[in-house]
């Protein structure tokens, strides 16, 4: 007999555990996996400086080109006013208005000593408030009482 057939039958077998199908129960963690997970892991810090590099760079990129586009719209109001001040017409204008320059053949009056006409925003002078009606009646007593007030002229 062999030595299987002479061992007990309720005996525990002395061989690696077995699994459902009856084959040998492999290890979670094979030598394959394992240089597979440190090649994956390489792999990703590896490319994790890059990544980050390459956001960075796409951040810095958009805000130039808004930078850009602001500058664009600053260029243009720019030219304009300079095509602006390039115009005669514009310039004979300013020139009346702000240093009131009198062209040759034209009659200007400048009107000196009035005063400029007041905003329409600018608060109006305050008017000094009448004292209360106390203050009078008392002022008027004292007034009475010292012979310094004024006489009353007709008769209410």
């Amino acid at each position: 007999m062999s030595p299987r057939e002479d061992a007990a039958p309720n005996a525990a077998p002395t061989t690696a555990p077995t699994t459902a199908s009856g084959g040998r129960r492999r290890p979670q963690l094979t030598g394959r996996a394992a240089v597979l997970a440190v090649v994956v892991c390489a792999i990703a810090v590896s490319l994790a400086y890059p990544i980050r590099e390459y956001i960075t760079q796409r951040r810095n990129i958009a805000e130039l080109e808004q930078q850009r586009s602001q500058l664009l719209a600053e260029i243009k109001v720019l030219d304009d006013r300079r095509r602006q001040l390039a115009d005669p017409a514009y310039k004979d204008r300013l020139a009346r208005e702000r240093l009131f320059y009198c062209e040759p053949g034209m009659t200007c009056h400048v009107v000196m000593g009035d005063e400029p006409a007041k905003d329409a925003k600018a608060a109006p002078e305050r008017q000094v408030a009448a004292p209360p009606w106390y203050q009078t009646l008392w002022e008027s007593v004292e007034a009475a009482d010292t012979g310094k007030g004024r006489k009353a002229i007709g008769g209410r």
